[in-house]
């Protein structure tokens, strides 16, 4: 941390927290997960991105941290997700464990697995990399067998705390344990006899089969996700894991497991309820077994990792935000841009909102605090210059002649970023091409000939004047000419650009270069 005060941010407050609660301990164990059944979208990223958050501050106190990431792939395939190709082909294999659904996208040996490439293969890129454990695998090497016999010894306790948050009791015949059948994989089966000991008797419901197996050795038998969960935080000694508002309601899995996990002999971890994210456009909540949702590759298509994390980072986690893809794009780059100016002492502001710009800047970062700032260009200029040189990253960076060595790998990032913002999700009214040879000719009267003549003398000593009298002498060029401001503006525009209007005229031309400016205005 950069300060000796105590921090006010949300990630050292629970870092504190931990510590407080659990006490001194040889390694902090934090954790979070998901069901790999869709994509794995933005809105679970939070969770990821808050764990690490912590994480990161209590190493900063010293602190060894156990950072794991649990794949609940031993779940069951519910819903075809709408984006998935061969629907048909999927369908067949409801009800199994998704760990044996094909991949249709090719990814894979299995869907679970392809969807957790696609995360694992990203989170490193925005500075994220936990213990990942696969819970499909621990359950077939019956690794908690013992889990499972302690439940069904619970049994009769269990279903008390279940039933304190349900409107009608559980039935008699209910087990605290399900099934996949051998003879077809699906859940769609019914226990009917445990010996007291490792052996169960389950029957499966689609062919009429028994079996009995023993939970030493079985690959077949699981807890129900609400036992499962606490059990889970005593085998591998949670402190702290988050879940989302649907899991922390009042009577919410959060709660259950609270109270279920004495019965596995452990206590919760620490936790915070974190909140839904939306897309700017787009309400509600977003549902990866939809297949509708936006995932971390696509807020990196737009956002620098760094800012990634910022958006995050700096938003409580209990506080609904949007990430946007319009207009508010340039808004968040900019604020980014502050924070960081904050940090390296560029902006003055009052200690308080120091404090707090450099340590959510300290918590962006991916691979520790850089020794300079980035190139600081704002991001509708750096738009400008990229479409000015039509994308070509190299070509815009060359005219920056300032610029060092050490900024130039983040700035072409953030030029990608830029690039890809304005081809695919910029208003058509930001967008434009300098015109050329190939465009037809404008028409123009005499008089606004004139007045381009004037601007032309303006933009050929435009590098030797000071911004005031430049600007002066721009204004000069329509009113010397008697022409209206807006008027002429709106044809300088039409001659560059081949529209009625587009980025400020003198900053603009200024950015063009007096080559390109020129080689424009003296076709007329």
């Amino acid at each position: 941390m950069s300060d000796n005060n105590v921090s006010t941010h949300w990630a050292d407050i629970y870092a504190d927290k931990i510590i407080r609660e659990k006490g001194e301990k040889e390694v902090y164990t934090c954790a979070s997960g998901i069901t790999p059944s869709g994509t794995v979208h933005i809105g679970n990223f939070r969770e990821i991105i808050s764990v690490d958050l912590v994480v990161k501050a209590l190493r900063e106190k010293g602190k060894n941290v156990r950072f794991i990431y649990s794949w609940d792939d031993y779940d069951v395939f519910r819903k075809v997700p709408k984006n998935m190709p061969e629907p048909e082909l999927l369908a067949t294999y409801l009800r199994k464990p998704i760990t044996l659904v094909p991949d249709t996208i090719g990814r894979a040996d299995n869907y679970a697995r392809g969807n957790e490439l696609d995360v694992e293969q990203m989170l490193p890129i925005v500075g994220v990399e936990p213990e990942y454990i696969y819970q499909a695998a621990r359950y077939r090497n019956s690794e908690y067998a013992q889990g499972m016999r302690t439940a069904l010894e619970k049994r009769d306790e269990i279903r008390a705390i279940l039933d304190e948050f349900r409107t009608t009791p559980l039935e008699e015949d209910w087990w605290p344990i399900s099934v996949f059948s051998n003879f077809t994989d699906k859940d769609t089966t019914t226990i009917l006899d445990w010996d007291g000991e490792w052996n169960i008797t389950y029957r499966d419901d689609e062919t009429g089969q028994t079996e009995t197996v023993d939970l030493r050795t079985t690959s077949c038998a699981k807890l129900p996700w609400r036992l499962d969960w606490p059990m889970r935080w005593v085998q591998e000694k949670v402190d702290f894991e988050p879940a989302g508002k649907d899991h922390h309601s009042e009577g919410g899995s959060f709660d259950t497991s609270r109270k279920v996990v004495q019965a596995f002999g452990g206590e919760a971890p620490v936790s915070f309820q974190y909140d839904f994210i939306s897309i700017k456009g787009r309400g509600g909540k977003i549902s990866s077994s939809s297949g509708e949702v936006v995932s971390l590759p696509d807020v990196l298509e737009v956002y620098t990792p760094e800012i990634t994390r910022y958006m995050f980072a700096g938003t409580r986690p209990n506080t609904e935000f949007s990430i946007s893809f319009d207009l508010d794009v340039l808004k968040i780059y900019e604020d980014y841009d502050t924070c960081e100016r904050i940090y390296f002492g560029l902006q003055e502001v009052n200690d308080k909102r120091k404090a707090k710009e450099k340590r959510i800047y300290e918590l962006s970062q991916v691979n520790g605090v850089p020794s300079e700032p980035c190139y600081q260009i704002p991001f509708r200029h750096l738009c400008n210059l990229l479409q000015l040189h039509e994308g070509d990253i190299d070509k815009a960076i060359a005219t920056l002649s300032d610029i060092t060595e050490g900024q130039r790998e983040r700035l072409e990032v953030r030029c990608k970023c830029a690039w890809n913002w304005i081809t695919t999700f910029a208003p058509e009214d930001f967008k434009y091409r300098l015109t050329n040879d190939q465009d037809a000719l404008v028409e123009i009267t005499d008089q606004e000939r004139a007045a381009v003549h004037a601007l032309t003398e303006v933009v050929k000593v435009m590098d030797e004047l000071d911004n005031k009298e430049y600007t002066t002498r721009v204004y000069d060029s329509a009113k010397d000419n008697g022409l209206d401001t807006g008027d002429f503006f709106k044809l300088i525009y039409s001659l560059m650009i081949g529209k009625d209007k587009g980025p400020k005229l003198g900053p603009f031309l200024q950015t063009c270069g007096k080559e390109k400016v020129l080689s424009i205005l003296q076709r007329y």
